[in-house]
């Protein structure tokens, strides 16, 4: 099974599954084209491909996404202002590095820290 992402000005509205013999090509190798193809006969729109395993565009497809042309990369919606953005992972970054004492810990984009989290049962 291959997964489809439909975008909307790069950002994706849907995703969906396509069975493998819809997507194959005359040869019998799987064929992104093909795929895009049968999508956009189907529903419309614009369309492009996206796996699970990240083994194309570096992560799998959620709605919300935001597509970069230039990376070819899925890029998760910016979780808060001060984060950067890792190009080569095509992920969100905290300006500071998570803590590598043991504990969980949640980031205070206030003071631009992690800060402990208090469990009690």
């Amino acid at each position: 099974m291959a997964h489809f992402a439909q975008l909307e000005n790069n950002v994706v509205t849907q995703v969906i599954v396509v069975a493998n013999q819809d997507i194959l090509d005359e040869n019998g190798q799987e064929s992104e084209q093909k795929g895009i193809d049968f999508c956009s006969n189907l529903l419309g729109g614009t369309w492009i491909q996206t796996s699970y395993n990240g083994r194309i565009r570096k992560n799998y497809a959620g709605v919300g996404y935001t597509y970069d042309e230039t990376l070819d990369a899925f890029i998760a919606p910016k979780p808060y202002n001060s984060w950067l953005l890792d190009e080569d992972k095509a992920q969100w970054k905290a300006p500071v590095d998570y803590p590598t004492e043991e504990g969980r810990y949640t980031w205070n984009e206030a003071t631009l820290t992690w800060d402990v989290v208090n469990e009690q049962l």
